[in-house]
């Protein structure tokens, strides 16, 4: 009885253990070697980059940051719970799908996408976009995976900010976290939110906005309804706005920003209605 119980406290540790997350930051041409940091002046390295930017995954979805003047977060949902990054590279075959794979069925364009951060300027939102640098980092920890995004010197009121975005997701958590910085030290007002298109059902509540809906993509094998949520704290925000593509909430002076992304997808046996996915933030 004692070496059974003993069995089972090593299993469970080791199970515990196991970090189900995962990193990818390669350069187009080559899908062998992976970095952990890249860089440029002219701050776009769309078509340079595997999958256009870093991107990071848990057991339910990936996430990538545009490398580019968007620098918006883009979705990866997956139809059951696995990593899938280093064999799919983003863009796993229709065959591939058919057979219980994921796929890039999210639709950012020119919007944040799904808790991607800009900056407001008192009256219009502001892009991240030019910089004198921009950066890119991945990374791992015990039981997380990370990746950020560092643009140096963005024009903002007259002055140049330096801003990161990192990216968290965690292993056997579904939700990610998302934190935007002022690295200067000066105090801005962020821009975040999620977007959306004609025909979504929305859901908002106190600390939080959801949508669901099928998103005009045109890179996957079908078109599937998608969930987006974004869960945050309103005591850090001034104003909210609707600009008919994405729910925007604008923040107060700040120099630290942290909010909570979600996404799930009709393709998932746990969390495939909007409803259902309302229930998992609240």
């Amino acid at each position: 009885m004692k070496l059974s119980l003993m069995a089972a406290l090593l299993f469970g540790c080791v199970c515990f253990a196991q970090n189900n997350t995962d990193t990818s930051l390669y350069m187009k041409a080559e899908k062998i070697s992976y970095l952990t940091d890249i860089g440029s002046e002219s701050g776009d390295l769309y078509q340079t980059i595997g999958h256009h930017g870093p991107a990071v995954e848990n057991e339910w979805m990936a996430l990538r940051i545009y490398f580019s003047d968007k620098v918006a977060i883009d979705v990866y949902n997956k139809a059951k719970k696995g990593l899938e990054l280093k064999a799919a590279h983003w863009y796993p075959t229709p065959e591939q799908q058919k057979e219980g794979w994921g796929a890039d069925y999210y639709k950012v364009g020119a919007t944040v996408g799904l808790g991607g951060v800009k900056l407001w300027d008192g009256e219009k939102v502001v892009p991240l976009n030019p910089v004198t640098n921009r950066l890119a980092h991945v990374g791992k920890t015990e039981n997380t995976s990370y990746m950020e995004m560092i643009s140096r010197g963005v024009p903002y009121k007259g002055k140049k900010v330096d801003i990161k975005v990192r990216v968290t997701v965690f292993s056997g958590k579904r939700e990610a976290k998302v934190e935007a910085f002022s690295l200067n030290g000066e105090k801005v007002q962020f821009v975040t939110g999620v977007n959306y298109f004609k025909g979504f059902e929305t859901k908002k509540g106190n600390n939080y906005i959801a949508v669901w809906g099928k998103h005009p993509e045109d890179v996957a094998a079908e078109i599937v309804g998608i969930g987006a949520a974004i869960k945050y704290n309103p005591k850090d925000y001034v104003k909210k706005d609707d600009d008919g593509t994405q729910y925007l909430l604008i923040s107060k002076p700040t120099k630290h920003l942290e909010t909570q992304i979600f996404s799930a997808c009709a393709r998932e046996k746990e969390i495939n209605t909007l409803d259902k996915l309302e229930a998992y933030i609240k």
